[in-house]
């Protein structure tokens, strides 16, 4: 079995350790300072723990280097992803499973999803539907990222929490592809339970990127204090309950309520968001996969979503202020 993770940062980087120490045929695609240091060195792991991993890896700028695949594991920004489409063309033959494991409404949203959105498209996450044309929704299993993990220097990955990555086909069925997956996942020390519905999973996480991204990003506010300001809290909340409102038209059942998932963010402590990362790194920020596809789905399903559209607005102008979002 094949594995290429694409786009090897701080999660790809972190499952290519764990899957080259296992043994898997694994290799990754990354670019710029930490490939060259990986080439050089190797690919440090220091785990929660503190242990350190170092493991030669096969890794590469140019996709055409490491052949077609069985496994494509997408780890990228979801704004990354279009641009590169062509690029992956040499990694996939004719079997190749594209293993989507990116930040909010996956491209292939509505893909075998059973009603009547069935086959929309997303202009928030695929634009142009590079991903839908390029890759075609049938090669796509879901997958849902857990960990947290830094790339801390160019290298070197820290694992702070998490080990799962929950694996789902859009139809919900426990396919032979999903199930290899998860066996290979699980020998590397992973947790990749396969889910008969992912979307479920996809929306609880989603409901916590749609609102303490953008609010921590426009208030530089961690976790624990932007979950429990009376303000803060409120806002989030509006956003969730509206995002709730359009999932549960589609056919998505919560888990868990909306303020058990805002205490559950209060419980990750002085956490900064990727998106204020981003932001104070003048890095691209992820608006349109983690705020912008969900507005876009309650104009689908004809939901109102004043508080989505407001912090919206604000965080867009925040992004293009800084240089970090231009759309």
């Amino acid at each position: 079995m094949k594995i290429c993770v694409f786009g090897a940062g701080a999660i790809g980087g972190y499952m290519g350790v764990k899957l080259a120490q296992a043994g898997a045929d694994v290799s990754l695609v990354a670019r710029g300072p930490h490939l060259a240091a990986m080439k050089a060195n190797g690919l440090k792991l220091i785990e929660e723990g503190g242990e350190e991993t170092v493991v030669s890896v096969t890794a590469s700028d140019n996709p055409a280097d490491l052949g077609v695949q069985d496994y494509i594991i997408v780890t990228l920004k979801a704004h990354s992803v279009p641009p590169v489409v062509d690029k992956m063309m040499p990694l996939i033959g004719d079997n190749t499973t594209i293993v989507s494991g990116v930040n909010g409404v996956p491209w292939w949203y509505f893909h075998k999803i059973g009603n009547e959105y069935e086959g929309t498209r997303l202009h928030s996450v695929d634009p142009g539907n590079k991903q839908w044309d390029g890759f075609g929704p049938d090669r796509v299993l879901g997958c849902v990222v857990y960990p947290a993990a830094e790339v801390i220097e160019p290298g070197v990955i820290k694992h702070i929490e998490g080990n799962r990555f929950s694996l789902g086909e859009p139809d919900g069925s426990k396919s032979d592809r999903a199930t290899a997956l998860s066996q290979a996942l699980g020998s590397a020390g992973l947790k990749a339970p396969v889910r008969p519905r992912l979307r479920d999973e996809i929306w609880v996480k989603l409901w916590g990127n749609l609102s303490f991204n953008p609010i921590s990003a426009l208030t530089h506010a961690t976790l624990d204090v932007l979950c429990t300001d009376p303000g803060t809290r409120a806002v989030a909340r509006g956003m969730m309950v509206e995002a709730q409102e359009i999932a549960e038209k589609l056919g998505v059942k919560f888990p868990i309520d909306v303020d058990k998932r805002i205490d559950g963010g209060a419980a990750v402590g002085a956490h900064r968001t990727s998106m204020w990362q981003d932001l104070d790194m003048g890095r691209p920020m992820e608006i349109d996969a983690l705020v912008g596809s969900v507005q876009e789905l309650g104009r689908l399903t004809d939901t109102p979503t004043p508080t989505i559209d407001t912090v919206l607005a604000l965080v867009k102008l925040r992004g293009r202020m800084a240089g970090c979002y231009d759309g």
